[in-house]
């Protein structure tokens, strides 16, 4: 099931535009929870199926808070809204405003993207434990995000698109979310640069492909015909009324509660680099299990990982914030893993 949440992003839509000038983490979990619920009632033959959520970068916000209402629901709610969820996977995901934040000035740094000297007025004037910045921190990240309109932030070793037509080509942005999390990167045009994929135009083809009339007709979306485009960014939200610091506490409650977490980072992602989610995990707290160690892909290394106590972490050598696009064999065996609880495979294999 693939959910396009919440109103507003892709074929999602709502009658009443007001409810656009409405949206934050919390009424998108709300959302969620009801569709849910009601599409169970739906189609009450997969009730008793296992239940996963995975979802990548923001879905850090969106899959814990989701994955909370359920484990919430189904203590405390009537029997017939139970759901058999097991657990959820969230990749190069934003999960805590300071050490995300944190992580991106220190990978762009270790990897030779920024100078010495922005490297280090960012450290020295940015405060990233909190929300406001002075205008020596502001300064400091206009020249840092400046960088990234030369190079592809979500894939720092692939093209970016030069196609003339389009919008994710060199200094094009998206319309800013304001209040969205982190509180202090989301201010920046910067952060709103669109991923580009393994073919730096991939955006563009889909934005094309899923505006056609036939492929809606196929996909039994738009039957309403919205005002609006299907776009890889919504471009109809402009503002966001709520997102917490940090989801580490529900993080933590639920890895108490036994469900399933895994959390996976593509290492050549600079929006949410494996820098940042490492010092992430690092505040949790957790008991490791087993030590960081190579995984493989057939005959080659495909990333590292290492188990904590109740979650596991799964690096994706070369691959950028989204996975899939990226490496989808290595992609598919993290997936497969995930469902079957298995360990990624510790030696090499035909």
């Amino acid at each position: 099931m693939f959910l396009e949440s919440p109103v507003g992003v892709g074929f999602s839509y709502t009658n009443t535009s007001s409810d656009l000038q409405q949206l934050g983490d919390k009424i998108t979990a709300d959302d969620a929870y009801i569709f849910l619920l009601n599409w169970f009632k739906r189609f009450p033959q997969y009730k008793s199926h296992d239940f996963y959520i995975a979802g990548e970068s923001y879905a850090g916000h969106y899959v814990p808070q989701l994955s909370e209402k359920i484990f919430d629901g189904n203590k405390q709610g009537p029997k017939e809204n139970y759901i058999n969820f097991k657990g959820f996977m969230i990749g190069n995901a934003l999960m805590d405003d300071e050490t995300d934040q944190t992580g991106m000035i220190d990978y762009a740094w270790d990897h030779a993207v920024i100078s010495d000297r922005v490297y280090a007025d960012v450290k020295k004037y940015c405060n990233f434990s909190m929300e406001n910045v002075t205008d020596a921190c502001d300064s400091a990240l206009t020249e840092y995000f400046a960088v990234y309109r030369l190079i592809d932030m979500y894939s720092l070793y692939t093209p970016v698109c030069t196609e003339v037509s389009s919008s994710a080509a060199f200094g094009q942005r998206q319309v800013a979310v304001h209040g969205a999390a982190p509180k202090i990167f989301s201010k920046y045009h910067g952060w709103y640069m669109r991923p580009a994929g393994y073919d730096p135009c991939t955006s563009d083809h889909a934005e094309v492909y899923f505006n056609r009339a036939d492929v809606q007709e196929a996909l039994h979306a738009n039957v309403t015909n919205i005002g609006y485009n299907w776009t890889h960014c919504s471009d109809v939200i402009g503002k966001w009324r709520d997102a917490p610091f940090s989801t580490l506490p529900i993080i933590r409650k639920l890895v108490a509660g036994g469900i399933r977490v895994w959390v996976f980072s593509g290492d050549t992602d600079g929006r949410i680099p494996v820098t940042s989610t490492r010092l992430t995990l690092n505040k949790l707290g957790l008991k490791t299990v087993q030590e960081w160690t190579p995984w493989y892909d057939h005959q080659q290394v495909g990333g590292w990982t290492i188990l904590y106590e109740g979650l596991t972490f799964v690096t994706i050598r070369g691959a950028g914030h989204e996975v899939p696009l990226h490496a989808p064999r290595q992609a598919l065996s993290l997936f497969s893993h995930f469902l079957a609880d298995k360990k990624m495979p510790p030696t090499a294999f035909p």
